[in-house]
């Protein structure tokens, strides 16, 4: 069987944090080769699949020369000799080695890097783009662009993690990614023209500015929109993630650090909904923290006329989705193949997500290697939206590179696909609101 495994080598790298992860290499008896590396986030949940760390004082701790050894040994035992065509087979059989639900004995990063790695040896073999492999028809997504960032990605200087802009007036990706590094040097000028350092740039790439509250972080971003010449609300809409969870506090509030103040999270919920009434916002991620049902459920109340994404609500999980949905929280799902530990398992979500209504974002982490891989899941699973971090930083650019290459390549076949403001559905209808400003 020329797409039989026939070996298996697994290494540490260095993420873009300077911290380890797993890269693994397969060969298949054709001789394709498939080389994938695995991300990792700062920002995780509890219910994340296990990343398994070294500990002891070599990289402080976060060596992976155990989860190295793991998929030289056991894994590679497993899956050699499997047909690399069968992606579910492989991942079947890498979960039933490990063995435990959150895949904590051999590592979610050792199991997922050889989940990857079959994934591109497959579609070399085959000749065909990853995209194609993991489904037969593409669909370019609409990205969401970090601009400016706090919380764990830039040391917190403010508190919520990450403002974005989502180019809904695009009519292609190109365009889109255009305007949002348009809107990132724009922003940065008028950072500057204030007095606001903003030389400093975070974990994803966007601009890390100390500013004197969480909504002045919003309004300048907004400021950023109007200088760069598009138009807030028809051709720029706004992303927020607050990362709720990183600002609970043992008494059930949550604490905004940067504001010295404490709020509930009907409180934390209401100052959003202001935010939004003022502003085209046209998502808002993490919310409240990961386990705050009562508080999602309040927030899915006020906030539902948006997207309004679960990241650690979700966790990249089957059974966490569908307990959201019974519950009727949330409209969307952060998809992130780490947090699930196999690739198939990532792709379970997208799929549950379309069938319940949900809108799935395929995101890359803020520890991210120079692999493209992430591109072509969003691509081929027809997510229709992604995010990817910001318009800098070598490898957040890769995944954008990669989705012009492929919005260039399948445009030589008619029109090409992108899922544009559609993704985000009547959502997308953006309010230009500035009069608060």
């Amino acid at each position: 069987m020329q797409t039989e495994i026939v070996d298996v080598d697994a290494w540490e790298v260095l993420d873009s944090r300077g911290r380890p992860t797993v890269a693994c290499r397969i060969r298949l008896g054709d001789g394709s080769v498939g080389v994938a590396t695995v991300p990792s986030g700062e920002s995780t949940g509890r219910h994340e699949a296990h990343e398994l760390r070294d500990g002891g004082e070599r990289y402080g701790g976060l060596g992976v020369q155990g989860a190295v050894a793991n998929v030289r040994s056991e894994l590679t035992a497993a899956v050699v000799g499997l047909d690399a065509g069968d992606q579910r087979a492989v991942d079947v059989r890498l979960r039933a080695t490990d063995g435990t639900p959150n895949l904590a004995r051999l590592g979610a990063n050792a199991v997922l890097s050889v989940s990857l790695a079959c994934a591109v040896a497959s579609a070399q073999s085959r000749r065909a783009p990853l995209w194609q492999v993991i489904g037969s028809a593409p669909r370019l997504p609409l990205p969401m662009v970090n601009i400016i960032s706090g919380g764990a990605h830039a040391s917190n200087m403010i508190d919520i993690q990450d403002l974005l802009v989502v180019p809904v007036g695009a009519a292609s990706f190109a365009e889109a990614i255009e305007w949002a590094g348009r809107v990132r040097s724009a922003t940065a000028k008028v950072a500057d023209a204030e007095g606001i350092a903003s030389a400093l740039v975070a974990d994803e790439g966007g601009i890390a500015a100390r500013l004197t509250s969480n909504r002045a972080a919003v309004e300048l971003l907004a400021r950023g929109v109007e200088a760069s010449g598009l138009r807030l609300g028809d051709q720029i809409g706004i992303a927020i993630d607050v990362a709720a969870t990183h600002m609970l506090s043992p008494d059930g509030r949550y604490r905004l650090t940067a504001e010295d103040r404490m709020l509930d999270a009907q409180e934390l919920v209401d100052e959003i909904e202001s935010w939004c009434a003022a502003l085209p916002i046209l998502s808002v991620e993490d919310v409240v923290a990961e386990d705050d049902w009562a508080g999602w459920e309040y927030a899915s109340e006020r906030l539902g006329h948006i997207q309004l994404l679960g990241d650690d609500l979700f966790a990249t999980q089957l059974n966490r989705l569908d307990e959201g949905r019974t519950r009727g929280v949330a409209n969307a799902v952060l998809v992130k193949v780490n947090q699930n530990g196999t690739l198939t398992g990532g792709l379970d979500v997208v799929a549950r997500a379309r069938e319940i209504g949900y809108a799935p974002v395929v995101s890359a982490r803020s520890g991210e290697t120079e692999d493209t891989w992430l591109a072509d899941v969003a691509v081929g699973s027809q997510a229709g939206q992604i995010k990817v971090g910001s318009t800098v930083r070598s490898e957040r650019n890769a995944k954008w590179n990669r989705l012009l290459r492929i919005e260039r390549e399948i445009g030589g076949f008619g029109d090409v696909p992108y899922a544009g403001s559609a993704a985000l559905g009547p959502r997308a209808q953006a309010r230009t609101a500035l009069s608060e400003l």
